[in-house]
């Protein structure tokens, strides 16, 4: 096992629950309630995977998934879920910034103080680790669960980036991963708190379950890589179905536009909507970002119908040249092998309907 790829495997997860430890003492912290230490066993999972990823994998990635990643997303979720029901209770004056600068360089000035009288340097230590947590618990729950939230894509992009990739994805592959992570992440945090920043919203419980409902399903879109990945075809005959060859030839596509359709976009303009339409909520933010929804669906349903009609062409070309159409993956003696079952099949698929409706008035 090579020492960067273990390095990176066990700085990447261990990153991860840290992030989700303090997660979990800003829950307790706001709650009030020890018994909130318990989702810190969460974290448990993510230790298991790690000790199996390194017996199996050798610290490397998975094909087309990522579990660290996942796992992250169960030890975190939940907090950020408390953290957003119980938002808003504590107050946060105009400019918290320049009074917890104040605040922190008396109660640092007294730690001095305490630890010259004592004559310890560990005292001292302690008192400045003790002073600096106590300066972190004044800052009020608004700007600790945005932080989480900003924190918490940062990492999921800069995670996927550290853990040692499998040999199933290459680093062209990985590029165009994080770089897909970035806009995600961002488009999902402008949801988040745009839509919750709402003070109509804030005030509708069953609505504040519904957008973090929404939110958590956009986020399960972060642990797969079949966006810039191929399934690949097998030289089966089962395979080689006109569905299957769509799917074989534009899979990274057809899998970016599904996403785009079903986990984001698409859920973000039904709850924009929702918003405008039935609660009566509008303002210019939201109208533009619902906008952009709109002009996203569109674009990735013209993205669609364009992969169809290609795909339709290149068929219906190999076809009148006797040739049968195959995934640009299958090598070539597996093309070569094709049956005429599957050549009747994709004639069926191309055949214009004006050869069909001629055919029975030749036989009479």
């Amino acid at each position: 096992m090579e020492l960067m790829v273990l390095l990176n495997a066990l700085v990447t997860r261990l990153l991860f629950v840290l992030h989700s430890l303090i997660g979990v003492w800003r829950v307790t912290a706001v709650k009030k309630e020890p018994k909130y230490w318990l989702l810190a066993l969460l974290n448990l999972l993510l230790c298991l995977e790690t000790g199996l990823t390194l017996k199996f994998k050798q610290g490397r990635g998975y094909k087309w998934f990522s579990p660290a990643i996942f796992l992250y997303l169960i030890c975190i979720v939940p907090s950020l879920w408390l953290l957003e029901i119980h938002h808003g209770t504590q107050y946060c004056g105009n400019e918290p910034g320049a009074v917890q600068v104040n605040v922190s360089n008396q109660d640092f000035n007294q730690s001095r103080e305490s630890s010259h009288g004592s004559e310890g340097t560990d005292h001292h230590i302690i008192q400045t680790a003790k002073v600096f947590v106590n300066q972190l618990s004044t800052i009020c729950e608004t700007v600790w669960t945005l932080a989480l939230h900003q924190t918490f894509l940062l990492l999921l992009v800069v995670g996927r980036w550290l853990l040692p990739i499998g040999v199933e994805i290459t680093r062209d592959q990985l590029s165009q991963l994080l770089l897909m992570f970035v806009g995600t992440a961002a488009d999902i945090l402008e949801f988040a708190s745009e839509t919750l920043d709402i003070e109509d919203v804030r005030k509708n419980y069953a609505l504040i379950n519904a957008i973090l409902a929404v939110w958590t399903w956009s986020m399960l879109q972060f642990p797969l890589d079949l966006a810039v990945q191929h399934i690949g075809c097998k030289p089966s005959a089962s395979a080689r179905r006109i569905p299957s060859l769509l799917l074989c030839r534009y899979s990274a596509e057809l899998w970016n536009i599904g996403v785009s359709l079903f986990i984001q976009d698409g859920p973000f303009f039904i709850v924009r909507s929702i918003l405008m339409g039935h609660f009566r909520i509008f303002n210019q933010m939201l109208v533009f970002f619902t906008a952009k929804n709109i002009l996203v669906v569109t674009l990735q349903l013209y993205r669609l119908a364009v992969i169809t009609l290609d795909f339709r062409t290149t068929v219906l070309q190999k076809s009148r040249k006797g040739e049968v159409c195959c995934c640009p993956c299958e090598p070539y003696e597996a093309r070569a092998h094709a049956t005429g079952r599957q050549e009747n099949e994709m004639k069926e698929f191309v055949a214009p309907p004006k050869e069909e409706s001629q055919a029975p008035s030749e036989d009479h």
